[in-house]
């Protein structure tokens, strides 16, 4: 009984955490540009983006992840006074980089 309680209290909460991250209204300014380097675009650095990989053992979706990290990015860069991101690498262990850009 202990066991099963213990797993359905496990569904529910990695199902809850759907979406852990959530863009500023200054994030929402920043777009992500999936593959090339903008022209006419200034780099003005770069943030790496983590989050959890795995939650209680369990890997979680390639999708989500990649989201989560995306708006953490969003976030980062408008703080940086960025309005642009392109990812710089592959997702390793819940952590990918972005370069931050100011485009017109």
């Amino acid at each position: 009984m202990a066991r099963m309680f213990f797993s359905l209290l496990t569904i529910t909460f990695i199902s809850s955490c759907s979406s852990w991250v959530q863009v500023t209204s200054e994030g929402q300014t920043v777009r992500l540009v999936a593959a090339d380097v903008p022209t006419n675009c200034d780099r003005i650095g770069r943030v790496q983006a983590q989050t959890l990989g795995r939650v209680v053992g369990v890997e979680r979706g390639a999708e989500r992840l990649q989201d989560e990290l995306a708006q953490i990015a969003r976030n980062e860069a408008a703080d940086a006074g960025g309005n642009t991101i392109v990812p710089e690498s592959q997702i390793a262990d819940g952590r990918q980089t972005f370069g931050v850009y100011i485009c017109p």
